[in-house]
C-alpha cells in the first residue's frame, strides 16, 4: 500500500483521554462506568477510585501515572485513558495522549477550568483531538454551571483553540452520584447537543446512571483510523510489567495486525532496528489484562518478549519497517540532588544504602519516565535529577523511601537556558482561591516573588480569584508562607507556562534554622529553654545530631543550640523551686514541606521511617568557613561587576 491510501475507521473501537484538573472527579467517573457496563471484578467491586492503584495515589488523591481500561457499550469497546491531572505529571500526559483519537474534558461545577485543565487542553488541541466537555459536581451546593461553561470558552480562545474546537458536546454530571445527562439544568440550555441531533442515539436512559454519556462517546467520538491492507506498525506509548512474562510494551496499533509468536522489527530510539519475537499479547478487558492471540489496528495492546523497550519506539513488520515519530515532552523545569544518606543516622532504618543501589532505582525510574532527566555530579555517590516540578521529583523519592531507601536530597533548584544572550527562567501560571480578607497580604507575597498580576475576580460570595504569572523559584517554599497568612483556608493551583527572561533576585526564607549542636536524645527540659524564640520541629526523647535542623529561628541567622541538656539534678530541695512547664507540640513536615522549607546550605535526610532536615554540612566550624568563602565570592562579584 503507498502513503497515498484512504485512511478508513475501526469499527467497534473508541480510545478517549479523560483529561482534567487534580480532584475534578475524573477517576470517579471512570468508576461510575465500569460499575454500571459491568466491567468490574468481584475483588473490585467495593473499592473506590480503582483507576488510582498506587498506594501514593490513594493517599493524595491523585493520578500520577497514566493507566488504561476499557468498558463495553453497544458492541463497541471504549478504550479509556485516565491521564494525571497535575502538570507535573505532563510526562504521562503527553504520553497517554498519544494513544487515543478524542478526550473528554472535566470540569468542576464550582471551581471552574483551572491552570493544571489548561496545560492538558492546550496539549490534546495540538494534537487536533476532538472533545466533549462535562461539568461534574453539578449537584454541588456551590455550583455555577452558566459561568463555569462561559469560563471554559475563555479558556479555549485563551490557548488560541480552532474554531471546530469549540463546537463541543455539554454533558451534566454527578460522577459520585454515578450519573450523566445531556439535559442541561433547569434555567440552563444545551446549545450544542439536542436529543434530536442525528449524531447522538436515542438510547437515553434516566438521569441514575451514564448510559446518555456512553451513547454519546460511541456516536459523537470517532473512531480509530487506518490504512487497510498496511504493514505492521505499533508504537510503544507506555511501559508495564509482569511478574511473569517481564517488561510490556503498552502500544497503540497503527496500521496492520499483530500475533503472538510473530517476528517484529524493532525500531529504537537511536535509529537502529533488531528482530524480536512477541512471546505474549494482552488487550485490555475492564479493569484487567487478557491474554489474545491477535490484536488489529486500532487497539491498545501489551506486548511480552521486548526486555529493553522504550517508550516512542516502533514495532514494525521486519519486510515493510517504517518508524513512528518519537513522543517527545516539554523540557525539564527543576534539578535536585539525590545522593546516599551522610547522616550520624545512616544505615539504622533502610536496607537499602548504598551508592549502586540508588544509581540502579534511578535509571530504572528513567527508563519509564520520559520526563525525567539525570546527570552525574562532582561526587560519585550523588546524581542530579531534573524534572517537571517540585511534586513530580518529591513523589519519585517517595516511592523510594517506602521501598526502603535511605537518601539525602537537595533543595530543589530552577533550570535556566540563554537565549539571545539572555538568561530566561521557567515561568508558572498561578491561581489562587483564598477568603477575600487575606487578597492584600497574598499580594504583598507574590509581589516580594516577583509575580504579576494577571486577574482578579470577586465573586461576591466572600472568596476572590487571583491569577498571576510569576517565576518557577518564586514558587519553591511560597505554600509555607501562603497557608500562614490564609490561616489554611487558601487553594493554589498552579502550572508550566513559559519561559522569561531572568526576574532578577527572589528574597529567600527570612528566619534562620535552630540547628543541634551535638548527639544524643532531645529532652523536654532543653526544649523548653529555646521553644519560647523559636518554633521546633522535634518533641522529647527524639534522636538529634550534629548540624540536624530541629526548628525555626524568629531571627533571620541560624543558631546552634544544645538539644540535649539535661536538668542537673543536686540533693537539695527547696520549696516552690519545682514548676511544671507545657512543651509545645512540635511542627511536623512532610517531604514536599521539608523541601520547600529548607535553604541553600539544607538538605532532606530520607529515610522508610523518618524525615530529617539538617546542614549540607554537619560541623559548625567548617559551615561558618564555607560561609564566610560565599560571602567573600559574593562580594568579589559585585566588585567586578562594579
Amino acid at each position: 500500500m503507498t502513503s497515498e491510501s484512504p485512511l478508513v475507521p475501526v469499527d467497534g473501537i473508541r480510545n478517549i483521554a479523560i483529561i482534567a484538573h487534580v480532584d475534578h472527579g475524573k477517576t470517579t467517573l471512570v468508576d461510575a462506568m465500569l460499575r454500571q457496563t459491568g466491567s468490574l471484578t468481584r475483588a473490585n467491586e467495593g473499592d473506590e477510585r480503582i483507576m488510582d492503584s498506587g498506594d501514593l495515589e490513594r493517599e493524595k488523591g491523585i493520578t500520577i501515572l497514566a493507566k488504561n481500561t476499557a468498558v463495553r457499550w453497544r458492541d463497541t469497546k471504549i478504550n479509556i485513558v485516565d491521564t494525571p491531572g497535575h502538570a507535573d505529571f505532563g510526562g504521562e500526559v503527553e504520553r497517554a495522549l498519544q494513544m487515543v483519537d478524542s478526550a473528554v474534558l472535566l470540569v468542576d461545577a464550582a471551581e471552574g477550568p483551572l491552570p493544571q485543565t489548561r496545560f492538558v487542553l492546550r496539549k490534546a488541541l495540538a494534537l487536533n483531538l476532538p472533545l466533549v466537555v462535562i461539568i461534574n459536581k453539578v449537584d454541588r451546593p456551590d455550583a455555577r454551571i452558566a459561568e463555569v461553561i462561559d469560563e471554559v470558552y475563555e479558556m479555549l480562545f485563551d490557548i488560541d483553540a480552532e474554531e471546530h474546537h469549540i463546537d463541543f458536546p455539554i454533558v451534566y454530571a454527578s460522577a459520585k452520584n454515578g450519573w450523566a445527562t445531556l439535559e442541561a439544568p433547569e434555567g440552563l440550555e444545551n446549545p450544542h447537543i439536542h436529543k434530536e441531533d442525528p449524531k447522538v442515539s436515542s438510547h437515553h436512559g434516566a438521569p441514575d446512571n451514564v448510559n446518555e454519556l456512553l451513547d454519546l462517546l460511541v456516536d459523537y467520538m470517532p473512531a480509530p483510523m487506518h490504512t487497510p491492507g498496511h504493514a505492521l506498525q505499533a508504537h510503544v506509548t507506555n511501559l508495564g510489567a509482569s511478574s511473569f512474562v517481564g517488561r510490556l510494551a503498552i502500544c497503540r496499533m497503527i496500521n496492520g495486525t499483530i500475533k503472538k509468536g510473530q517476528q517484529v522489527a524493532w525500531m529504537k530510539t537511536d535509529g537502529s532496528t533488531a528482530k524480536a519475537k512477541v512471546t505474549n499479547l494482552y488487550v485490555t478487558e475492564s479493569n484487567e489484562r487478557a491474554e489474545v492471540d491477535e490484536a488489529s489496528a486500532g487497539e491498545l495492546v501489551a506486548v511480552a518478549g521486548l526486555a529493553q523497550v522504550t517508550i516512542g519506539e516502533t514495532l514494525a513488520d521486519p519486510e515493510n519497517s517504517v518508524a513512528m515519530p518519537l513522543i517527545t515532552v516539554d523540557e525539564p523545569a527543576l534539578a535536585m540532588t539525590i545522593g546516599i544518606n551522610t547522616s550520624p543516622l545512616a544505615g539504622k532504618e533502610g536496607d537499602k544504602v548504598t551508592a549502586s543501589q540508588i544509581k540502579q532505582r534511578l535509571e530504572q525510574e528513567l527508563v519509564g519516565n520520559v520526563a525525567l532527566r539525570m546527570f552525574d555530579t562532582d561526587r560519585p555517590d550523588a546524581w542530579e535529577v531534573h524534572a517537571r516540578g517540585e511534586l513530580q521529583l518529591a513523589v519519585l523519592v517517595e516511592q523510594m523511601r517506602r521501598e526502603g531507601f535511605e537518601l539525602t536530597v537537595g533543595k530543589p533548584i530552577v533550570l535556566t537556558h540563554l537565549e539571545n544572550g539572555k538568561t530566561m527562567e521557567p515561568t508558572e501560571r498561578v491561581t489562587i482561591d483564598t477568603p477575600d480578607e487575606f487578597v492584600g497580604a497574598i499580594t504583598q507575597l507574590l509581589a516580594s516573588r516577583k509575580g504579576r498580576m494577571e486577574n482578579l475576580v470577586t465573586h461576591g460570595t466572600g472568596w476572590s480569584r487571583l491569577d498571576y504569572i510569576i517565576p518557577a523559584r518564586g514558587l519553591i517554599g511560597f505554600k509555607t508562607d501562603f497557608m500562614t497568612e490564609t490561616r489554611g483556608s487558601g487553594v493554589i493551583h498552579h502550572t508550566a507556562e513559559g519561559w522569561e527572561e531572568w526576574a532578577g533576585e527572589i528574597r529567600a526564607r527570612d528566619r534562620g534554622s535552630i540547628v543541634a549542636d551535638r548527639l544524643g536524645q532531645t529532652t523536654a527540659y532543653a526544649i523548653t529553654m529555646v521553644q519560647e524564640r523559636a518554633v521546633l520541629f522535634v518533641a522529647p526523647g527524639e534522636v538529634a545530631y550534629l548540624g540536624m535542623i530541629v526548628g525555626e529561628n524568629s531571627r533571620n541567622e541560624d543558631m546552634d543550640v544544645n538539644i540535649v541538656r539535661e536538668k542537673a539534678l543536686t540533693n537539695m530541695r527547696a520549696s516552690g523551686s519545682d514548676h511544671t512547664v507545657k512543651v509545645t507540640p512540635p511542627k511536623l513536615f512532610t517531604l514536599e514541606g521539608a523541601l520547600e522549607f529548607i535553604a541553600d546550605d539544607e538538605c532532606v535526610e530520607v529515610t522508610p521511617q523518618s524525615i530529617r532536615m539538617r546542614k549540607v554540612v554537619l560541623d559548625p566550624s567548617e559551615r561558618a568557613r564555607t560561609a564566610k568563602k560565599r560571602r567573600q565570592g559574593t562580594a568579589g562579584a559585585g566588585a567586578t561587576a562594579e
